[in-house]
């Protein structure tokens, strides 16, 4: 089975600005990103269907049996079975939307090509089977979902690693797993309501208390006294402290010291300065508005509680305060006093008082000095990539039509 994850038009847009720099499947929802779901299941390699400038990094692989499969669909057991039993010219659909085709020898070279031109037999699926991540909000909302169907899928059939720190309390250690090289000290672990995973080599420092559900990827570290309460994810090779709820990091960010984040999403690449505090609910108790990239206006989310969205690069100074519903684009980098607009083009520099443009240049030496810390290069695909976005995100930064 050769399965390509194609990026659905319509998500993709909803999904920005996440989507800018990835291509949907490469999103993290629960333990693992979808395309990490969709590999777990199969017990083969995916590769993506994507936008032109993402291709050559997240390349697509074509066999003489290709299995499209819509990149914000999260596999379930019952589903997976209905993809796979489809046969070659048969197309399986929720409602309007495609979740997947088997296009058999039929490789498509781009997401246009295969909406123009695939003719298939229509299967339906039925709704309760299927788990989409539609708008860039339900990644948080249906964080603790996911978590608990990976942690089932994950360790099935194996056996956790034991906790010995005699100093460490685990509530319900039935729902706990926990990976080879894992260090915990002097810390609470409470999965009454909801499993806790650690992956490979994380660490949870003195005086953290963690609430489930919740999972901490491979290499990441939640600081000391860090209180991490449920449907939460750090991704792999984070640091995070303060207090976090119901939050999902993708990898490779920090927030390091004390404030709050609650109700977000977090990119890759990204960092909090100390003290830095979101606001996930409005003092109106009002139903939260965010910015939609391609709508270009805000769009009810019909969701109470909604923090910020953070995309991969982007940075926030000391003592930063995200109002309700913030939306942050790729490589912005806020600070100063106050609390900064709700929608922050990508490549802005500044704050309250104004912006400027973060000129790429500047981007790709903060970009390389970051992924260097971490033992990466900043590659000419990379450089690509944030190019395309940088021209991409042009007439969102007024300014620059008045400069």
């Amino acid at each position: 089975m050769n399965i390509i994850l194609f990026d659905d038009p319509t998500l993709r847009a909803n999904l920005l600005p996440f989507t800018f720099t990835r291509p949907v499947a490469e999103i993290r929802v629960g333990i693992q990103t979808i395309s990490e779901k969709w590999a777990h299941v199969s017990q083969s390699q995916v590769s993506f269907l994507t936008q032109d400038y993402l291709q050559q990094k997240f390349a697509q692989k074509t066999t003489d049996a290709n299995l499209y499969v819509n990149g914000a669909l999260c596999p379930t057991d019952g589903l997976f079975s209905q993809v796979q039993d489809l046969k070659e010219g048969q197309a399986l659909y929720s409602g309007e939307t495609l979740l997947a085709i088997n296009a058999g020898a039929t490789a498509y070279a781009s997401v246009e090509e295969l909406y123009a031109n695939f003719s298939a037999e229509k299967m339906n699926v039925e709704a309760a089977d299927v788990v989409l991540v539609e708008n860039s909000w339900d990644i948080f909302r249906i964080n603790g979902a996911q978590i608990k169907a990976d942690f089932a899928r994950l360790t099935k059939g194996r056996t956790s690693q034991a906790v010995n720190d005699p100093h460490t309390i685990v509530y319900a250690p039935e729902n706990v797993f926990i990976e080879e090289g894992v260090k915990i000290k002097a810390a609470i672990l409470n999965a009454e309501d909801g499993p806790i995973y650690l992956s490979k080599n994380s660490q949870v420092h003195e005086g953290a208390v963690i609430r489930g559900p919740f999972a901490l990827c491979e290499e990441s570290t939640i600081n000391i006294g860090g209180k991490m309460r449920g449907d939460t994810t750090v991704g792999p090779h984070c640091k995070v402290g303060g207090e976090v709820g119901n939050c999902v990091f993708f990898g490779y960010s920090n927030k390091g010291h004390e404030g709050y984040l609650g109700n977000s999403v977090v990119g890759e690449w990204c960092n909090f300065g100390a003290d830095t505090n979101n606001s996930n609910l409005k003092n109106n108790y009002a139903k939260v508005k965010l910015w939609h990239h391609t709508k270009e206006r805000f769009v009810d989310t019909g969701l109470q509680f909604c923090g910020l969205m953070m995309a991969d690069h982007a940075k926030c100074g000391i003592n930063t305060m995200f109002n309700t519903g913030t939306v942050v684009g790729v490589g912005a980098n806020v600070f100063g006093a106050g609390y900064p607009r709700n929608f922050i083009p990508s490549f802005s520099w500044g704050g309250v008082t104004g912006y400027e443009t973060f000129q790429l240049r500047k981007v790709f030496e903060v970009a390389q000095v970051v992924l260097e810390r971490r033992g990466l290069p900043l590659t000419e695909e990379d450089k690509s990539i944030l190019t395309h976005v940088f021209e991409q995100t042009k007439p969102s930064r007024n300014w620059e039509k008045t400069a």
